[in-house]
């Protein structure tokens, strides 16, 4: 047998996915293709602030196809509670397995990190701790108040998890006040058991709901995936369920396969049809609406988060 060493690496980090069969991993249109970064420059910079200071990036975990972009722009996701996680979405890329104990100097390198690197607005994100009493829900709150403590002019906004079965999580971190509060539903609920197996859509829906009710000013965010196998009607009503949860910023990109024994793309979304979702979509009375084949979540974030206030201040006005 030839030994191949990115096999071994990726058996190692998703052992759960071992058992699957392989799925085909068609090729990619050309509308989603983007260029290998480049080494030095802002995109050396920004990768030796995130070593010298021991940190992780959902840039790197989840093989983000827009990390040459960022970095260049020195910005960086930062991934909080470890790289392996909990959960065994058969979408993600994130390791699976036994998270260590929480780093409780973390906090503190991540807002170092934001200082040098001149944030303007920071995203932070995590793994799913469902092992932690909490969540993990304390460690974005000291999170939070590292960043401002460091630099308190920048604006911070947070992707979490969906705290299942973490009673008053949700109400800690939003009482801490970030500026966008994100986190996604991935997908329609039909498609939960099998790409979000250990989330429920609900559970999910309610947390963005929560969060409007703790405080109403907080930015709410979520994202969506699609080439999983939805249907264009069962998207709207995803929209809808968001719209009557208060959600103010929705994006949508396209699902690229990690590897063989992850969920296969059933569907390259074209850019003229993500157009039209995103026209659904701002009919729908979001204030923000991203769409195309490579938005991601924290894609133009800081850019999109100026244009987020805007828009809430035009539609006070009208």
């Amino acid at each position: 047998m030839t030994y191949n060493p990115d096999l071994l690496d990726k058996a190692k980090r998703h052992p759960e996915k071992q058992k699957n069969p392989d799925q085909p991993m068609g090729k990619k249109p050309d509308w989603i293709r983007v260029r290998a970064p480049a080494a030095g420059g802002a995109y050396g910079e920004t990768h030796s602030i995130v070593k010298q200071l021991k940190l992780t990036t959902v840039c790197e975990e989840a093989g983000c196809p827009n990390i040459g972009e960022c970095w260049n722009k020195r910005h960086a996701t930062f991934m909080i509670m470890g790289e392996v996680c909990t959960r065994a979405c058969a979408f993600c890329n994130v390791a699976t397995g036994k998270p260590d104990e929480l780093d409780k100097m973390e906090p503190l390198r991540v807002a170092v990190a934001v200082e040098k690197m001149g944030l303007k607005h920071v995203v932070v994100t995590s793994v799913d701790r469902d092992d932690l009493p909490d969540g993990g829900a304390e460690h974005f709150v000291k999170t939070i108040e590292a960043i401002r403590f460091k630099s308190p002019e920048t604006t911070i906004e947070i992707l979490t998890p969906d705290f299942k079965k973490k009673t008053g999580a949700v109400d800690i971190v939003a009482k801490s006040r970030p500026d966008v509060f994100n986190h996604n539903l991935e997908t329609v609920p039909r498609l939960y058991p099998k790409v979000r197996p250990g989330a429920r859509y609900y559970t999910s829906l309610r947390l963005l709901e929560r969060v409007k009710e703790v405080d109403p000013d907080i930015y709410t965010k979520s994202g969506l995936m699609v080439g999983l196998g939805e249907a264009l009607e069962e998207v709207g009503q995803v929209m809808d369920d968001m719209r009557a949860a208060g959600v103010d910023f929705l994006t949508i990109g396209q699902y690229l396969q990690p590897s063989p024994k992850h969920a296969p793309v059933t569907h390259f979304w074209t850019p003229d049809e993500f157009e039209v979702l995103g026209k659904i979509a701002k009919s729908k009375g979001f204030l923000m609406v991203s769409a195309s084949p490579l938005t991601r979540s924290s894609h133009h974030a800081g850019e999109d988060f100026d244009r987020l206030k805007a828009a809430r201040e035009a539609s006070r006005r009208a």
